[in-house]
């Protein structure tokens, strides 16, 4: 096993270099940049990059940025800017160096975890991520135990009674629930619960209320529960179905295997069978799963979450941060977040064995 996870290890390598470079290709091939943003701003284009800026009036013409990125040097409407400006721009942009030498600067300083600063907030990437990373755990944590708690007892029923009436009618309910996305769900909890047109129970903006550091422990919980119920909701109604299917499946896969008659020939009880033999089986891939469903929700499924439910987390970041091409934190957070995938991507292979312990995986070549 060691040898596996050494493999593994070694192979996420030329993985998330090659991601990287990818992704560098594209942006520098997209229309757009930083010091097009600046120029629009200089020229009144653009009426919010002050919010961008951060709202501090920061003289742009000698604002320390850090050159870990790209942009083709035509800037269009920059008639009337004074070149010497925007050749100053270029310099502390780093965009006066060749793009291979800028993406190996990137990348050599990736590897010593320095990501940088961001180009229009006066905070380092990995201060950015740390303040933003309290909401998306929030959500995708409780999302996907919640998701599972759900899901598996539903599907575990659902192979037992097969073509049962439950089955037929929770198989029309997942089926539903897979149809709507969760930001459409979103918007009707916000419309019936959150004073769009009927009840106005549960609050619509942030993770907390502002006298919550006023409050006692059990206040606090109760509060940021109260904020999550809403947001929460909506995400497990649309993460719920897939891993229900799967446990069903997964379970009639094996209901249907010799082992499982032999038990029954021997007289044991359906229960023991159940949860003493087919269980352990069939629970296999869904238990495996888990780490990547977590990163999954965390990363991919929250954006249009936070965005309608005003929670600044990783995914209004990153959709921030593209909207204004913020490379630092553009490749910042691609790096951290496609390291960490892969680490949980190793992790659920690992949890193949620990669920089974016939599984050997220092024999698998991959």
């Amino acid at each position: 096993m060691t040898s596996y996870i050494l493999r593994r290890l070694l192979l996420m390598i030329p993985t998330l270099f090659g991601i990287m470079l990818i992704n560098f290709i594209i942006i520098q091939a997209a229309p757009g940049g930083p010091i097009q943003q600046i120029v629009a701003k200089l020229r009144g284009q653009s009426s919010d990059l002050d919010s961008r800026l951060g709202g501090a009036g920061q003289d742009i013409g000698t604002q320390s940025i850090h050159g870990d990125s790209f942009q083709e040097h035509t800037y269009r409407g920059a008639q009337g800017i004074d070149p010497a400006l925007i050749k100053e721009l270029e310099i502390q942009f780093g965009f006066d160096k060749p793009a291979h030498e800028r993406f190996f600067k990137m990348i050599g300083n990736y590897l010593t975890f320095d990501f940088g600063k961001s180009y229009f907030r006066d905070q380092s990437v990995v201060s950015l991520v740390t303040s933003k990373l309290p909401v998306s755990v929030s959500l995708g944590l409780w999302t996907t135990l919640l998701v599972y708690l759900i899901s598996i007892p539903i599907g575990i029923k659902k192979a037992v009674h097969d073509g049962s009436a439950f089955d037929i009618w929770t198989s029309g309910v997942v089926i539903i629930a897979y149809a709507i996305p969760s930001f459409l769900f979103a918007l009707f909890l916000i419309i019936v619960f959150a004073g769009g047109s009927f009840w106005n129970v549960f609050p619509l903006r942030g993770l907390t209320s502002d006298n919550w550091h006023s409050l006692n422990l059990f206040g606090k919980c109760l509060d940021y529960f109260w904020h999550l119920a809403l947001p929460i909701t909506a995400m497990v109604i649309g993460g719920f179905a897939k891993l229900t299917l799967l446990t069903k499946n997964s379970f009639l896969d094996e209901i249907h295997k010799q082992y499982v008659t032999t038990a029954r020939a021997k007289g044991l009880a359906e229960r023991r069978i159940l949860y003493g033999h087919i269980f352990r089986n069939a629970m296999l891939i869904v238990i495996a799963g888990f780490p990547m469903a977590f990163i999954h929700i965390l990363f991919t499924s929250s954006l249009l979450i936070e965005v309608l439910f005003s929670l600044d987390g990783l995914g209004l970041l990153g959709f921030e941060s593209a909207m204004s091409r913020d490379y630092p934190v553009m490749f910042g957070t691609l790096y951290m977040f496609t390291l960490l995938g892969m680490a949980l991507h190793l992790i659920g292979d690992m949890m193949y064995m620990i669920v089974d312990r016939r599984i050997d995986l220092s024999a698998s070549r991959g």
